[in-house]
């Protein structure tokens, strides 16, 4: 076939080209324009300098240690924190002449990170950090828009969470994704869509080109079409083998759509990085995910969402799946197997990740092992380790300050009073 022995797309030649295009249809062109006028705005050139900011006189919360910070003051400076702690230690290094968010009778927590989301427009990228995901990790776009929204992000950081781009879904059927790139067109020609093993790897290579820092693929159908079934599978063991090796072979990771028991196993024992829905998920394979490091990410929130579609069929799915879901949750966490919060959020809707945080609470998580799964578990799935999910000298200034204590009430997350993102307030719309 056409795709055999084709050399990889030339990410030299044709990256700004792709950026381009993708941050046309993101809706990002005129921000990044408005944001970075100089040479400094192109792929791979410096991020923009973050902010200065002090907040000062809430309660501070670590989620990797669960110590609670009476009259805290965190220093950010060029969008990192400098100093944290209570206001005895810290408050003298605090400098003068620097904006103040004052968060007394508040609590103060490290930005959450959403580590299955769908951002097609710069519009759900501002949404996503106002509603308190500061970081996040893209399940892919149709058109590479999550790699122009990335941009966005290292320019304009209060406009857009700190992003890991999928790129395109590798998948059987590519539809009009087929267009997101011209080297995408011989696919055109394959009768049975993207399966054979010369087919996978080249969807690969051409997301690894074009920026991708992780790859998505899938090994059920989608429970969220009515007229398919999650628990048919569509890629085997071997298949999965194959886009797991040529992302490897670019140094990335796979994160894996799955729904039935065998569907899961077969795509952790090929080696995938994360594991996505995992609604049947057994025993015998979420001890393989413990031995071997593989994550899981639930998207609790968007099975709960399926229970309130209009759809018969989805309704009933999602009313069957949630419970079954929940139970794999706690029997991971039981495990031992890292788990990362997801909204899975798409189509223009972004829910918020506290709500995820809520759902793995109700699975059965205390309150601060379910904050974890958005702060310090998600962070350490993205490779955000040192930058996300804590508020301590090096981390990224990304802040939120909600209401109420999140220990008592895991619905202040939703809420967020304040976001801040690399030092700079984020105003609401």
């Amino acid at each position: 076939m056409c795709v055999e022995n084709t050399p990889p797309p030339s990410g030299r030649l044709t990256r700004r080209g792709v950026l381009a295009g993708a941050a046309a249809l993101a809706g990002t062109s005129a921000v990044l324009a408005r944001a970075a006028p100089s040479a400094s705005a192109a792929p791979g050139g410096p991020s923009a300098r973050g902010g200065d900011l002090v907040v000062e006189g809430g309660r501070l919360l670590d989620p990797l240690t669960g110590e609670v910070t009476e009259d805290a003051v965190v220093v950010i400076s060029g969008g990192v924190v400098r100093a944290a702690g209570p206001r005895s230690r810290v408050g003298k290094t605090a400098p003068s002449g620097v904006p103040v968010l004052r968060a007394h009778g508040k609590w103060v927590l490290p930005g959450l990170v959403d580590a299955h989301i769908h951002l097609n427009t710069a519009a759900e990228a501002r949404d996503a950090v106002l509603k308190g995901a500061t970081s996040a990790r893209s399940g892919s776009t149709n058109f590479y828009q999550d790699v122009a929204v990335r941009e966005l992000a290292r320019q304009a950081p209060e406009r857009a969470p700190r992003l890991r781009a999928a790129g395109i879904f590798v998948t059987p059927d590519l539809g009009d994704t087929i267009l997101a790139d011209p080297d995408l067109a011989p696919l055109a020609r394959l009768r049975n869509g993207v399966r054979s093993p010369e087919a996978l790897r080249r969807v690969v290579e051409i997301n690894l080109a074009r920026g991708a820092d992780t790859v998505k693929t899938r090994v059920n159908e989608r429970a969220g079409l009515p007229e398919q079934d999650p628990l048919v599978q569509v890629y085997d063991h071997e298949q999965l083998s194959t886009i797991v090796a040529a992302a490897r072979r670019g140094g990335k990771g796979v994160l894996c759509h799955s729904y039935s028991e065998k569907g899961c196993h077969d795509a952790v024992t090929a080696g995938i990085r994360s594991l996505e829905h995992g609604a049947f998920v057994g025993e015998r394979t979420l001890r393989e995910m413990r031995r071997r490091g593989t994550y899981f990410t639930p998207t609790l929130t968007a099975i709960a969402g399926l229970a309130e579609s209009s759809d018969p069929v989805l309704a009933e799915r999602g009313r069957t799946y949630l419970p079954v879901l929940k139970r794999a949750v706690l029997a991971a966490h039981e495990l031992g197997v890292p788990l990362a919060a997801g909204t899975d959020s798409s189509g223009g809707a972004v829910d918020p990740i506290g709500r995820e945080v809520e759902l793995m609470h109700a699975a059965g998580l205390s309150a601060l092992d379910a904050i974890r799964t958005a702060t310090t578990g998600a962070a350490r799935l993205l490779g955000f380790t040192g930058t996300a999910g804590r508020l301590t000298r090096g981390h990224a200034g990304d802040v939120l300050v909600v209401d109420g204590d999140p220990l008592a009430d895991l619905g202040v997350l939703s809420r967020p009073a304040h976001v801040v993102r690399a030092g700079f307030p984020v105003p609401a719309a």
